[in-house]
């Protein structure tokens, strides 16, 4: 895709979502998702905020849609956590905030100390838990939910703030083995099914989660860019080591490069074995592509260049691997061709010599999937737009499309550091 191409796409999809009065928000944007960085109207301002931090479109659509989503009072506290309410806000108005000095200083120094006594509610919880000898919940620690998430704004807003320590020294402990009814399981093992629901049907005994997302590596993507930016508690690399060292022992090999599990189950940690399946989608909420950034930038941290190697040449091979690419069946960022794409273009920029241009020559490839070349812009950005099951959101919708399509088309990373609340960057 040519970046003619690309920002045209991009531009068709901002123009028909430039006010949020007019704009078609379809059904997913009910006044309960609102709030809702994934689906919501946080999500979308993200795109003019990063759109104008390029001097590509009005810092007005920008302020229109965080009016549009400020219009009710923000849910925080335990209803709230990193992808709605005042967090999902916060977000979106601290990438604003980054390129007009002086504005919403107020509003996010306020939401700010919400944040952070949120997360240390959360953090006290969390330590009772582990103190009881009781199993964890994703949503104690995942990026969507939980205070892995909660560590990719505070590493944004105030690296060495006490609260921001205190979220990695809950990282550490979480990779320490926990007894279970006489049974040494990973820190990070959850009782429930992968949606945080109990399912002894599919998964007795529950399971460890490995995705961006939903699993551990989440924790292990906030403690690479904390150490990464200079930010260390106690066993700090130790903890990195122990989610290394668990991927590892759960690598497999396709014959197009090596790939990681979304899950082990309790059967699988028994027996040593994964189960067979079929080829997955390698995508950034779960699978390898997410988990291969994460290790480059576990390996940056700890300067283990082999390793950075080994995970930058398993990226290149699932988004080259026929076999991965034919189970991704849309475009969106979550776990479509375009986050793909952006994951590619996020581990490129930090990539060795050796692998930089073969990551950067499978991205074009991905890019024309979601917008395969002859098609016209405005009447993809309609039916990206429409799509009832998707729609003009973030994660899986337009503006996700759109905002990850910016970097390729301009060769430049993020500006405006939107996809910091993925923990890719």
């Amino acid at each position: 895709m040519t970046a003619h191409r690309g920002l045209g796409l991009v531009d068709a999809i901002a123009s028909q979502l430039a006010h949020p009065g007019k704009a078609f928000l379809g059904p997913r944007v009910a006044s309960s998702r609102r709030q809702h960085l994934a689906y919501g109207p946080p999500g979308i301002a993200l795109l003019h905020i990063e759109l104008a931090a390029n001097g590509l479109g009005p810092w007005q659509r920008a302020h229109d849609w965080l009016a549009a989503a400020s219009r009710e009072p923000f849910t925080s506290g335990p209803d709230s956590h990193p992808f709605y309410g005042a967090p999902a806000f916060a977000h979106a108005l601290a990438c604003a905030a980054d390129y007009l000095p002086g504005s919403y200083h107020r509003a996010l120094n306020t939401m700010d100390r919400q944040i952070e006594a949120d997360a240390a509610r959360r953090l006290d919880a969390a330590h009772r838990r582990i103190d009881a000898g009781r199993l964890t919940q994703l949503a104690e620690f995942d990026t969507i939910r939980g205070l892995a998430g909660y560590g990719a704004y505070l590493l944004r807003r105030n690296s060495g703030s006490p609260t921001m320590r205190s979220v990695l020294d809950y990282c550490v402990r979480l990779t320490e083995p926990i007894n279970h009814h006489g049974e040494t399981l990973p820190g990070w093992w959850t009782e429930t099914d992968p949606s945080g629901i109990p399912d002894d049907a599919r998964f007795p005994g529950g399971h460890a989660n490995t995705g961006m997302a939903h699993g551990v590596g989440g924790v292990l993507a906030i403690l690479a860019l904390a150490a990464r930016d200079g930010t260390l508690v106690e066993g700090h690399h130790s903890a990195v080591r122990t989610i290394l060292a668990w991927l590892d022992r759960w690598q497999e090999e396709t014959g197009h490069g090596p790939t990681w599990p979304y899950w082990v189950t309790r059967s699988e940690l028994r027996t040593g074995h994964l189960a067979p399946s079929a080829p997955r989608r390698p995508s950034w909420c779960y699978g390898t592509a997410g988990l291969a950034r994460a290790q480059q930038l576990a390996a940056l941290a700890v300067g283990d260049t082999g390793r950075q190697i080994d995970a930058e040449k398993a990226l290149v091979a699932a988004v080259t691997d026929p076999d991965q690419l034919e189970a991704t069946t849309d475009n969106g960022l979550c776990h479509g061709f375009v986050g793909l794409a952006h994951v590619a273009a996020r581990t490129a920029d930090d990539a060795h010599p050796s692998t930089v241009g073969q990551l950067r020559a499978a991205i074009p490839a991905l890019l024309a999937a979601v917008h395969p070349p002859g098609t016209d812009p405005e009447g993809a950005a309609m039916a990206l737009i429409r799509d009832e099951e998707r729609g003009p959101g973030l994660l899986d919708g337009a503006a996700g499309v759109a905002l990850s399509l910016i970097a390729p088309s301009t060769a430049a990373p993020p500006r405006s550091a939107w996809d910091t609340c993925l923990l890719i960057a």
